[in-house]
């Protein structure tokens, strides 16, 4: 983006305290986010969403955990088994470990908060 002349602002991107948002950023159609490594990526329309930043922070937390590799293999072998089983899309994608993990954790730990320093 340098190279264009931009500065991360500009497009929305955000240094916070270990991660990277996003906001406006590509995610895939039928979702508000998506979070790949360090970098969060949130619609425009959900940058108010409190839970669901939750949600992808605690996919930043797994990515540390297991590593990219790692996480990536935990996550399309759980979504394919699912698939094999016979699950439609959706159905397979509310069975992934770490899906299941980081709803629970966004909807219960209401009183998570991240401080950027």
């Amino acid at each position: 983006m340098v190279g264009f002349g931009l500065y991360p602002e500009s497009v929305g991107l955000e240094r916070k305290d270990g991660y990277w948002l996003w906001t406006g950023g590509p995610v895939p159609p039928g979702y508000a986010g998506i979070t790949l490594g360090p970098l969060v990526s949130i619609r425009k329309r959900a940058a108010s969403n409190q839970r669901l930043l939750r949600h992808e922070l605690i996919h930043v937390e797994q990515f540390r955990r297991h590593g990219v590799f790692g996480f990536l293999a935990r996550y399309m072998s759980t979504y394919l088994r699912w698939r094999l089983r016979g699950y439609g899309h959706l159905g397979a994608y509310r069975r992934i470990p770490l899906e299941v993990e980081a709803d629970w954790r966004s909807r219960a730990d209401q009183t998570f908060q991240r401080t950027d320093r």
